[in-house]
């Protein structure tokens, strides 16, 4: 029996950070042996908000490398660039053109995010989820993996593969493959070192937010240093009351390797000054080896470049044929070559 197949990607847009790492990728590394993997660099997302046309290239050259530094094992995955593949663009178009507008309306992201950027709000915002759908769906995904706050996104690509199926199939012979979340439950969620509320986020102003995987040992320990804590002594596990120590002890808990039970043993009767060390410690020494394979790679460029080309091409093939399936069923006229 063939191996079920998992598409996933990030966003180009900064350095990685510790939500992404223990949230996704690291995630991917321990199960990638049992899937036939697709992770891509997101580029065609990373412009649906403003960004900086001269960072683009580099941070997705960046994002690649730390992919591979991660752990992504190419013997069983696929990495490679999003608009290196143009059927992402290609069956976006068909897919906006079944999608209901109301659909796009009542997604969550979409409203927060506007709010936030007002009347310069693009487009592109609004059909990010169709976009996304195309990701998906152009690699027949039995698996994505996704955080609490994609749910929506996934279950919208759904409701669209239905309705192309619904339209343009056979009942026997369905033209989309209907994906399947994977939920980490333990670390899917890593919180904002300057308040345990709020999601970790690259798009959050504040450095001091979040730990990236590139930070120096020095930045690592004045993040932590500096990060919010609360006056109670004594740290424990899940009270509502203090997200913050929550976070704290999960982020230690992961980047140790340790279980729940071990941790709360161990931190019980600690204090925030005693704590703060050994979780920087912890940390520079779980990303130590991240950091040097990552520059490894970035100084081989010619290396890097020729990966992600043969990456492309790989997916490529799998992603046209999707593409032609959905024209054919739409009713495109095709000539044989």
């Amino acid at each position: 029996m063939s191996k079920q197949r998992v598409l996933s990607g990030v966003q180009p847009t900064g350095n990685l950070h510790l939500g992404n790492y223990l949230g996704a990728i690291r995630n991917w590394v321990e199960i990638q042996q049992e899937y036939d993997n697709f992770f891509c660099v997101v580029d065609l997302h990373a412009i649906t908000v403003p960004h900086n046309p001269k960072e683009l290239a580099d941070n997705t050259l960046k994002m690649g490398a730390l992919y591979l530094a991660c752990g992504i094992d190419l013997d069983c995955s696929t990495i490679f660039v999003q608009s290196h593949v143009k059927a992402h663009s290609e069956l976006t178009w068909l897919l906006n053109c079944i999608t209901p507008l109301n659909w796009l309306e009542r997604m969550i992201q979409f409203k927060e995010k506007a709010v936030k950027q007002g009347e310069n709000v693009s487009v592109g915002l609004l059909d990010y989820p169709v976009l996304m759908a195309a990701d998906i769906l152009l690699y027949d995904a039995d698996k994505v993996p996704v955080g609490e706050d994609q749910k929506q996104h996934l279950e919208l690509t759904r409701d669209i593969a239905v309705r192309i199926n619904d339209k343009f199939g056979k009942k026997k012979q369905p033209i989309l493959k209907l994906p399947e979340p994977m939920i980490r439950k333990q670390g899917a969620r890593v919180m904002s070192l300057t308040d345990g509320t709020k999601k970790m986020s690259k798009s959050d102003p504040s450095e001091l937010s979040r730990i990236s995987l590139l930070d120096s040992p020095d930045e690592i320990k004045r993040k932590i240093k500096k990060c919010k804590t609360d006056p109670v002594k004594g740290l424990t596990f899940d009270d509502p009351e203090r997200p913050e120590c929550n976070n704290l002890l999960t982020l230690y808990q992961l980047l140790s390797g340790k279980t729940k039970e071990a941790v709360a043993t161990e931190c019980q009767d600690m204090g925030w000054g005693q704590f703060k060390p050994l979780l920087t410690e912890t940390t520079i020494e779980a990303l130590k080896p991240i950091q040097d394979k990552y520059q490894e790679i970035m100084d081989n460029r010619d290396y890097l470049n020729s990966l992600l080309k043969d990456g492309a091409d790989q997916a490529a093939e799998v992603a046209n044929n999707t593409l032609s399936r959905v024209q054919n069923a739409l009713g495109f006229l095709t000539v044989d070559n």
